[in-house]
Formats: C-alpha cells, structure tokens, sequence
C-alpha cells in the first residue's frame, strides 16, 4: 500500500465513522422525541445548544488549559535547536505557518499538538522524547504532530465532542424527565414502544457514542502516521520513533484522560503488547504502536 492510497483509506474511513456517528445522534433524537410526545426537531435544538455552550469556552482557550495542565514552557531556540528547526523546516514543507513550541520538563518521550486552527496551534514535545530521539526521528514525531494541525483533526474532534456531549444531555434530560411523568395524566404521552426503545437507547448510548469517539480518534492517528510519512518521505523515521516510545514505559507525571488523546502515543499506558487485548483497544483513544509500526513498515 502506498502513502497516497493509504491516507485516502484513513479518510473514508474517518467519513464514514463521522456519518454514522451523525446518523447515531440524528436517531436517538428521533426516538427520545417521540417517547416523550415531543417533537424531535425541538429536543435536538435545545439538546445542542446545551451541548455546544459546554464546548465553546474549551475548544476557544483548550490549548491555554492543556499548556497549563502539563507545565508546558516555551521552547528556547538555543536549549532546543533540533526541536525548533525542525518544527520550523516542516512547517515551511507542509504550507503552514509555524506553530509556537513548548516543552515539558518530563522524562517520559512524548509530544503532542493542540489549537483550533494553524493561527492558534501549538507543537509540544516532553525534554525525554528530545534525549532519545535522533533528528530523523525527531522530524518523524513533529511531522506527525504538524499533520494533526494541517488536517484539523483539533476541530474535528471538537464537533465530535459536541456530538459526545449532545448525547449526555439528551439521555440524562430524558431519563430525569421520567419521574416527573405519572403525576399529571394530561401531559404529553409518548408512543409505548418509542418509550421502551427510548428508555433502552438512554442507557446504552452514552457507552456506544464514546466508542465512536474513541473510534475517531484512532482514525486520525493512522491518518496523521500516513501524512507525516508523506512529508517526510521517510516512514521509516516516524517507524522507529514510534518503537522507542513502546519500548520506554515511563508515565508523564501530569498524564490524565482528559488530554490524552492529544498525545502521539497514550501518556497513561504504554503498548508493550504484539497482540494488545481487543477489549482494551476498543476503548482506548490510539491505536496499538505495534500496529502503528507495521503499517508504516508497509508503505
């Protein structure tokens, strides 16, 4: 397989992960409408404004948080000269501006990107992963980091959180809104079987609509390994970046699920597995480094 057709298969993928997830949300307003005797146009307005306010203050100020979370520094050209030329070099390959870059004094090898948009992005890499890395492989985990930011993978993530969020509200509004249903027999009743469905769809969406996000997210890792091979025209160097971070099991100190999926490979749990545990995958936000390898070692 080569990078061109393997960064288009990553890409119908993540679409049609995105549509089904759409299509997901779009049912389960549906159906919680009609088993409340509500319209599901009205439900799925309300239920979105709710959601979108609790996204907006963090997508706008995300990368300040994150920055702040991790004590992430601002990267000095002299102390961290093959940090910053190479975001530098690689930003002038792919079209777009420099994003600012940070560092985090932090033994465990790791970097990540965050921002919503080329303007606001942020390059950010641990002191560890600069002592283990050669500059090929360097160049191999920022053009990996700049391929996030070049495909918008911060703003997509974004909606689909929204999405994540949206389906909260709806479950949590529709379950509440069952104890106050039997005192007034003049309210609203919705169909008995749309009820029921509702009621088992409130219980189990929550779960499945985090998977699908999990899903997206391991999606636009493979998608951000072939884009970065791409730029560098050296998968080989991202290849063996990506076997030192699994052979060097040291936890970030500030790791957390709110922000790991940000990161190149899991802050939390480092894969040290040929064959990881399907269940552990399924809800894990990347994909297993061995497998990451070997895909790069194909192209």
């Amino acid at each position: 397989m080569t990078v061109y057709s393997q960064i288009s298969q990553n890409k119908r993928k993540t679409n049609i992960i995105v549509l089904l997830f759409f299509i997901f949300v779009s049912f389960l307003v549906y159906v919680i409408g009609r088993g409340m005797g509500y319209s599901g146009t009205s439900l799925f307005v309300f239920a979105f404004l709710l959601s979108f306010a609790s996204s907006f203050f963090s997508y706008f100020y995300s990368d300040k948080i994150v920055l702040a979370m991790h004590k992430a520094v601002p990267a000095d050209r002299k102390l961290h000269f093959d940090l910053y030329t190479v975001v530098e070099n690689l930003s002038l390959a792919s079209g777009i501006a420099k994003p600012r870059v940070y560092v985090i004094n932090d033994l465990s090898p790791n970097a990540f990107a965050t921002g919503r948009d080329y303007k606001h992005a942020v390059v950010v890499a641990t002191t560890g992963l600069l002592q283990i890395m050669d500059r090929r492989e360097l160049e191999g985990v920022i053009a990996h980091e700049l391929s996030h930011i070049k495909n918008y993978d911060m703003l997509l993530m974004t909606i689909v959180s929204v999405m994540v969020g949206l389906v909260v509200y709806l479950t949590d509004f529709f379950m509440r809104s069952l104890w106050h249903r039997g005192s007034n027999r003049n309210n609203r009743q919705g169909s008995g079987i749309f009820l029921l469905i509702s009621i088992i769809l409130s219980l189990l969406s929550p779960l499945v609509a985090t998977l699908l996000q999990l899903a997206i997210s391991r999606k636009r890792e493979f998608l951000a390994d072939a884009s970065a091979a791409y730029l560098t025209r050296y998968p080989e160097g991202l290849a063996r970046a990506l076997e030192k971070l699994r052979d060097t099991p040291v936890q970030l100190r500030t790791a957390s699920n709110a922000s790991a999926h940000l990161f190149i490979a899991s802050p939390l749990k480092a894969d040290s597995q040929s064959k990881p545990n399907w269940l552990v995958n399924l809800f894990s936000t990347h994909p297993p480094l061995t497998e990451r390898v070997a895909k790069l070692r194909q192209m």
